[in-house]
């Protein structure tokens, strides 16, 4: 199966970003409800002159559905992970919704923990802190981008 990430191993270390699976670009998405509303308010239109009016109020509001399901579209359409590993230390980011969360520590004493069940995550623990990782990897992906980690964070314990 080929890579459903973006892995980059460079001489100071290796990197991993992942990020949704977005088949179409906010423009095309913006073209794509511009459509649909020029057609829900040609069909309401058509409808007025025939008499009922009251068809109009009503493409208002599933255009205005449409609407808030595009922002909530938009506003995570950027979301990604990023995991890097540096000679001794793993940086990981989260950024979900314009929020981001960050984890850094030190590379010997890092897990990488996956059971390999249906819709688990990958956990990478640390000094009582952790941090899951793998939402945007298919469940089938997962194991292997866990074995990935694990070969290398064993680099800092060997």
């Amino acid at each position: 199966m080929p890579y459903r990430w973006i892995h980059v191993a460079e001489p100071s270390g290796q990197q991993w970003l992942l990020r949704r699976n977005c088949a179409l670009s906010p423009t095309q998405l913006a073209v794509c409800f511009a459509a649909v509303g020029v057609v829900s308010l040609l069909i309401a239109t058509a409808f007025a002159v025939q008499g009922a009016w009251l068809v109009i109020p009503f493409a208002g509001i599933e255009l205005m559905a449409l609407g808030v399901a595009f922002l909530v579209h938009a506003r995570h359409a950027g979301d990604y992970e990023r995991i890097v590993v540096r000679a001794d230390r793993l940086i990981v980011e989260h950024l979900s919704g314009g929020r981001l969360a960050q984890m850094e520590c030190q590379g010997p004493w890092i897990r990488v923990e996956y059971g390999g069940t249906r819709r688990e995550l990958i956990r990478l623990v640390a000094a009582g802190r952790e941090m899951s990782v793998g939402r945007f990897v298919p469940d089938d992906g997962r194991s292997q981008l866990a074995r990935e980690l694990r070969a290398s964070v064993a680099g800092w314990r060997g």
